[in-house]
């Protein structure tokens, strides 16, 4: 690993600043502390979350009928606990297949919600940008250089359990540091308020979306779009989460 830069430099087509600018920010903030994690740790999940695509043990379970019925250990470099390597390979690998059982014997297992939340964010912005290298037929960016430093540990005092598998902030409920988070009217939907327990994930969640979808307030408007219309943006959307088995 070096002090990676994203660069696209390569591509054979052009890509715009915007995606530019926020695959960077995320590069940089990939290497940072984190709420649940040190640099070090989200930089080794973020390695877990690649290695998971040639992992002899995730690719046996996605043949099989049931993933609990084949056993074994995870293609690991030894930095993460054996409970978060499976997080981060699952949610890759095999994601339409988790279980409330499977989740409850994460936590069983040492791993708290909030790194849990911490783990699904890294993964999920990881994965969008590894995709769109892949499209753009380009390397995948070398993952940078972890930053020193501790956690913060830091958990949104409005977060509330009850909704899902994890606590999470009401709808109206992000004030103080979370303030904006949700957008106008303190309101957004599920899908995001998921990752809420760590408001870092979602900002990074949204600061992508915005550059490879569109932003929460133009989501509102039917009319928007960029090179393709809003509904052949959906229409792509929906196709690709269908073949992704994607859970939500």
């Amino acid at each position: 690993m070096t002090n990676a830069t994203v660069s696209y430099d390569a591509a054979q087509v052009g890509v715009r600043d915007d995606l530019r600018a926020a695959h960077s920010r995320f590069w940089e903030s990939l290497a940072r502390p984190g709420n649940w994690w040190s640099g070090a740790e989200r930089i080794a999940i973020a390695a877990a979350s690649r290695r998971a695509t040639t992992c002899t043990l995730c690719r046996e379970r996605k043949a099989a009928v049931s993933a609990g019925a084949v056993q074994g250990e995870h293609d690991s470099d030894g930095v993460l606990a054996e409970c978060a390597v499976d997080v981060v390979h699952r949610v890759t690998t095999d994601p339409g297949r988790l279980s409330q059982n499977w989740f409850d014997a994460v936590r069983a297992g040492g791993l708290s919600e909030e790194q849990y939340v911490e783990i699904i964010g890294v993964v999920v912005a990881l994965i969008s940008v590894d995709a769109f290298c892949r499209g753009m037929g380009v390397p995948l960016h070398a993952l940078p250089e972890p930053q020193s430093g501790e956690p913060d540990h830091y958990r949104p005092a409005a977060a509330q359990a009850g909704t899902g598998w994890v606590a999470m902030i009401p709808n109206g409920r992000a004030l103080g540091a979370e303030k904006g988070l949700f957008g106008p009217g303190g309101r957004t939907a599920n899908v995001i308020r998921a990752m809420s327990l760590v408001p870092d994930a979602v900002r990074t969640l949204l600061d992508l979306s915005k550059a490879h979808y569109l932003s929460p307030e133009e989501m509102t408007d039917l009319r928007r779009g960029r090179t393709l219309d809003r509904a052949q943006i959906e229409l792509i959307a929906g196709r690709v989460s269908a073949l992704r088995e994607c859970f939500y």
